[in-house]
């Protein structure tokens, strides 16, 4: 008696398969791995700081004096107004911003006013180069002209955990990491398997299509799993990546992979669709993935790009990814807490899969 056709065991032997195939892919290797713990080692060796600092402006604070006047009229600082005590409380534990100034007048002559400076011992390096600019600033303005002093400064700082730029770097190579391994390996792999007959041959055997999706999907998760555990571990025991809830972090973050990666498996599906040859899938999938590197926050908060630029960076999913990122891995949060980011990235994956539906091709 002949025994049913197993779906799922035919789904696993392929599954095994094809992750041997992307474990003996130097390609596979370099785009999963290689480059974005070059890019970690780099950045982790630096240290380096920002270009820019921002200064919260406490509520009540005067704003119409010279101290205020010179800090927007100064490149380096970038002034946070209309935040409430608590949001600037929350930001300044996080190392989000260097410090928060409040500005009044002394009552007195001499000096016409006190500004009271908080800085955040979360992030000291930016809390440094905001000292340094605020000390500079106030002797300017007091040396001015030889009048009597404009502003005294008092400063204190609050408590918070120190953020790396290794905080900020590695959960967007991880990002990176992803959608390499899901556009470039599955246009690629499904590309070849048509152009070979091989999902011809698969359609003479009774092999369902979706265990033929299945087993491939399953064997790039699997593979960019380990290489998320390969950076997530390098960071944090070599580059004290923060990990703020251990174990748990880490689960999380591999949660957002495994989502991460299933949307952006499906621009592949597109690419493996619409490529006339094995040449052109990638300039098609660089044209997907290079502007979500460069304009996801991967590098440089995209807070820092022009006004026109940053709608369009917000549009993409990758920025969601690597911000969810962040969140989990520096402030604690659950994948709750990310829900947001988390449903647009799914409905990108929805809008993106019922595309590859109409241009994905079989043979």
């Amino acid at each position: 008696m002949n025994k049913p056709y197993n779906h799922t065991t035919a789904t696993l032997a392929l599954a095994k398969a094809s992750f041997r195939s992307i474990m003996r892919s130097p390609s596979a290797v370099v785009f999963t791995l290689a480059f974005p713990l070059i890019f970690i080692l780099v950045f982790g060796f630096l240290g380096g700081g920002g270009v820019k600092v921002d200064l919260a402006v406490a509520p009540g604070s005067d704003v119409q004096n010279p101290v205020m006047q010179a800090l927007e009229n100064t490149a380096v600082i970038r002034l946070i107004k209309d935040k409430n005590n608590d949001e600037i409380q929350n930001e300044l534990e996080k190392g989000h911003y260097a410090g928060v100034i409040n500005i009044q007048k002394s009552g007195i002559e001499k000096p016409e006013y006190l500004a009271n400076v908080s800085y955040s011992a979360a992030s000291i390096d930016k809390g440094n180069i905001l000292k340094s600019v605020l000390n500079n600033l106030m002797y300017t303005l007091n040396s001015k002209d030889l009048k009597p002093a404009v502003a005294e400064i008092r400063e204190s700082t609050v408590q918070g955990r120190t953020y790396r730029t290794i905080d900020f770097i590695l959960p967007g190579q991880l990002g990176f990491s992803l959608l390499s391994t899901g556009v470039f390996g599955t246009a690629f792999v499904f590309f070849n398997l048509r152009q070979t007959l091989v999902i011809k041959r698969f359609f003479a055997t009774p092999v369902r299509r979706s265990s033929i999706i299945l087993g491939e999907g399953l064997a790039r998760i699997g593979f960019a799993l380990l290489g998320a555990v390969f950076i997530i571990v390098v960071g944090h025991f070599f580059f004290n990546f923060t990990l703020i809830h251990g174990v748990t972090t880490v689960l999380n973050m591999l949660i957002l992979s495994i989502i991460g990666l299933v949307v952006f498996m499906g621009f592949g599906f597109v690419v493996s669709g619409i490529a006339k040859s094995e040449s052109t899938i990638p300039p098609i999938s660089n044209i997907i993935t290079l502007p979500q590197f460069l304009l996801s926050g991967t590098f440089f908060s995209i807070d820092n790009f022009p006004s026109w630029l940053q709608p369009i960076s917000k549009a993409l999913p990758l920025t969601y990814l690597n911000d969810a990122m962040r969140l989990i891995a520096f402030e604690g949060a659950g994948l709750w807490d990310v829900r947001q980011q988390i449903l647009i990235m799914l409905i990108w994956g929805i809008g993106i899969y019922a595309l590859a539906v109409k241009v994905f091709k079989w043979e």
